[in-house]
């Protein structure tokens, strides 16, 4: 179980999507994604989740965080060997320890734990909640959207993680995230 929660080594500047629900993370890993030709990391856990509901109508269970994070660092560790420009990532595992702590009493599994803060990223987006709520099957906390969005931040600034706030609409989101992922790329390019 270990080594499947590590991150491999890629060439590759990795970015995050950070935040709560329904704040357009998805929606701006696509663009990205296609605005760089290059691959995202969708959130393996959309997948678990709404097949566990369709399955069993049960909602996510600390059971399932450690399942969610393997999924979600095996799809990040193959696609990261399919770009060496930009891997855009949907979330990572400091996110599901985010929605550990906050739904289940603070408490988080000491694995996905130890993960989640070593497991290192270029730059995080942390996607702020100025975009409509949209209602699914896995979403579950539209009048705590605040809150919600204060524990991510929170997690970022105490685990001294480098990010960019994403406010507005589609665009300017995107001019935004363009801007920064290019800066990383010429610094990257300076290295080489």
């Amino acid at each position: 179980m270990e080594e499947a929660l590590k991150q491999q080594p890629s060439n590759c500047i990795k970015v995050v999507l950070f935040g709560p629900e329904s704040t357009g993370k998805t929606t701006l890993s696509i663009q990205l994604a296609r605005y760089y030709n290059s691959v995202w990391v969708p959130e393996y856990a959309r997948d678990y989740l709404q097949n566990k509901w369709n399955n069993e109508r049960k909602t996510c269970e600390p059971k399932d965080l450690l399942p969610i994070a393997v999924g979600q660092m095996e799809l990040e560790n193959t696609l990261a060997q399919k770009t060496d420009s930009v891997l855009i990532c949907d979330t990572d595992l400091l996110e599901t320890k985010v929605y550990s702590e906050e739904y289940y009493s603070g408490t988080c599994d000491p694995l996905l734990e130890k993960h989640a803060l070593k497991n290192n990223y270029d730059l995080y987006f942390l996607t702020y909640i100025d975009t409509p709520w949209e209602a699914d099957d896995l979403r579950d906390k539209p009048e705590e959207r605040q809150e919600m969005f204060e524990a991510f931040k929170a997690a970022l600034i105490k685990y001294k993680r480098p990010f960019v706030l994403l406010k507005g609409d589609k665009k300017t989101r995107l001019a935004t995230a363009t801007k920064h992922i290019n800066q990383l790329l010429e610094k990257n390019d300076e290295v080489k």
